[in-house]
C-alpha cells in the first residue's frame, strides 16, 4: 500500500473507480492510493474511500436504474459497474407502517424499510454489489468473506451471477437456512468450529498468503468499498421520503458499519445541496446476548470491550465491531442512543411486525422493532416524530426464532362443524 503525499492532490492508481479519489485513516488523516487495503500503516486505523463528487443531481440520480446503480456518482465504482454481470440490488420499499404506528401510540408516521426484498433477502446485496466491483477493478478474480449467513448469501450468489468463484467461512452453528441457502448457491463454504469473530480473525491471517493472492475479501481487504455499500440504503430513504431524512431512524448493529454510513450518507446528500440540512437522531439496536456496543453507550465509555456472542440474533453476533466506536460517535452526535433488548422480546417483536404490517422479518429487524419499543417507553425516542425502521433480512432466515411460539390455531378433521368450533 502506498501512502499518498498530503501536500499534493491524491492520484487514482487503480483505474474506473468513479468519484473515488483516495483512501484515507478515519483515525489519524494518512491518505493511500486505492487498492485492496483496510487498515492504515501509521497507526492501524480503518481506512475509508474519499471522493470528489461532480455532476451529481436529483435528475440524475432520478434517471438511473432502479438499483443502487442510480447512485453511482456517490459510489467508488465506474459509471458501466451497472452492466456488469451483478444482483443490481436496492430499490426495496419503504412501507408506511400504519397499523404498527397505531399499536405503539405514535401520532407521527411510522416507516419501515424493508430490506427483504433485495436479491437474497438482505441489505447485505448492497455491500456485496459494490465490493464485486471494486474487485473486477482490483484484478481479484475470487470474492470471499467471513459471514454471520447474510453476506454469505450474498457472496456466493453474487459470485454466480458474475461467473465467479467465491470462498464463504462461517461459524459452524449458523442457522440451517442461511448454510443451506449458501451451499446452494455453489463456490467453497467453510465452517469453522468457532463464533464470528474467530473466523474473521482466520480471514484476516489468510490475506497475504499465496493460496489467497487473487481473492477479494470483502469484508477485510475489500472492506474501505464493500461499506459504501451500505449508503444506498440512506440514499434510498430520503429519496423516497421526497428527498428528506426522517426526525428518527432505528437501526440494527453488528459490526456498526451501517449505522454510520446511512449517517455519512445523509451527510453527503446535505453537502451536495440534494437535501435540505435538518436535524436527525440516530439509533442503534442490539441483542442483550451481544451488545458490546450497547453496554459501552450505556457506561459513557468511548471504547468497546469484546463480548462473547450468545443470542438467537446470529446475523448481529459480532462480539468485537469494528465499527462500534464509530456509532457511538454517530448516536452522541445526533442525540441518539444505542440500546439492547432480550431473546424474548425480539421473538415478540417480529411476531408484532408480522401480525400488524405483514413484514416477516428476521431475528435483525426483531431487534430494531423492540428495541423502539423499548426507547419509546423510557422516553429515549420521541413517539411524535417521524421514524424509519430498517428490517435488513427476510424471516425465512431465522424460522427457529419462532418455530416453538406460533403454529396452527388446531388441527382438525375435513368438517364444517370442526371449523366452527375452532372458530369459536
Amino acid at each position: 500500500m502506498t501512502a499518498i503525499d498530503t501536500e499534493t492532490t491524491p492520484v487514482r492508481t487503480a483505474p474506473d473507480f468513479g468519484p473515488a479519489t483516495h483512501l484515507t485513516c478515519r483515525e489519524c488523516g494518512a491518505q493511500y492510493e486505492l487498492g485492496a487495503a483496510y487498515a492504515c500503516v501509521e497507526c492501524f486505523g480503518p481506512l475509508e474511500v474519499a471522493y470528489t463528487f461532480t455532476g451529481v443531481t436529483r435528475a440524475s440520480i432520478e434517471a438511473g436504474p432502479e438499483s443502487i446503480w442510480r447512485y453511482s456518482g456517490l459510489l467508488p465504482v465506474a459509471a458501466y459497474a451497472k452492466d456488469e454481470p451483478n444482483l443490481a440490488p436496492g430499490r426495496t420499499k419503504l412501507v408506511r407502517a400504519d397499523n404498527l404506528a397505531a399499536t405503539l401510540g405514535m401520532t407521527a408516521p411510522l416507516w419501515v424499510k424493508d430490506d427483504s426484498g433485495n436479491p437474497t433477502h438482505s441489505f447485505k446485496d448492497r455491500v456485496v454489489a459494490v465490493a464485486q466491483s471494486a474487485a473486477r477493478r482490483l484484478g481479484l478474480s475470487t470474492i470471499a468473506c467471513a459471514s454471520t449467513g447474510n453476506l454469505a448469501n450474498a457472496v456466493a450468489a453474487a459470485a454466480a451471477r458474475a461467473g465467479q468463484g467465491s470462498v464463504v467461512v462461517i461459524p459452524s452453528n449458523l442457522e440451517a437456512g442461511k448454510t443451506i441457502t449458501t451451499a446452494t448457491y455453489g463456490g467453497t463454504l467453510l465452517a469453522v468450529k468457532g463464533n464470528y469473530d474467530d473466523v474473521n480473525r482466520l480471514c484476516g491471517e489468510l490475506i497475504g498468503n499465496p493460496l489467497t493472492e487473487s481473492w477479494g475479501f470483502v469484508n477485510v481487504n475489500l472492506r474501505p468499498y464493500y461499506a459504501e455499500g451500505s449508503k444506498t440504503m440512506g440514499y434510498e430513504i430520503a429519496e423516497q421520503l421526497g428527498w428528506r431524512t426522517p426526525e428518527q431512524v432505528v437501526i440494527p448493529v453488528a459490526s456498526g458499519s451501517l449505522l454510520t454510513k446511512v449517517d455519512k450518507a445523509w451527510r453527503e446528500l446535505t453537502s451536495l445541496g440534494l437535501i435540505e440540512a435538518a436535524d436527525y437522531r440516530v439509533f442503534g439496536a442490539q441483542a442483550t446476548g451481544c451488545s458490546p456496543v450497547s453496554q459501552a453507550y450505556a457506561e459513557g465509555q468511548e471504547v468497546v470491550r469484546p463480548v462473547k456472542p450468545d443470542t438467537i440474533a446470529k446475523s448481529l453476533a459480532i462480539g468485537n465491531p469494528a465499527d462500534g466506536p464509530y456509532a457511538l460517535d454517530v448516536v452522541r452526535r445526533t442525540g441518539g442512543a444505542i440500546a439492547d433488548v432480550t431473546d424474548t422480546e425480539i421473538v415478540a417483536a417480529i411476531r408484532l411486525l408480522a401480525e400488524q404490517e405483514g413484514i416477516f422479518a428476521e431475528t435483525a429487524g426483531g431487534v430494531t422493532l423492540a428495541t423502539f419499543q423499548k426507547l419509546l417507553a423510557t422516553g429515549g425516542a420521541d413517539r411524535n416524530a417521524e421514524t424509519v425502521l430498517l428490517n435488513t433480512g427476510d424471516g425465512l432466515k431465522t424460522l427457529d426464532a419462532v418455530a416453538d411460539v406460533v403454529g396452527p390455531t388446531a388441527t382438525i378433521n375435513p368438517s364444517v362443524d370442526e371449523v366452527s368450533q375452532a372458530l369459536q
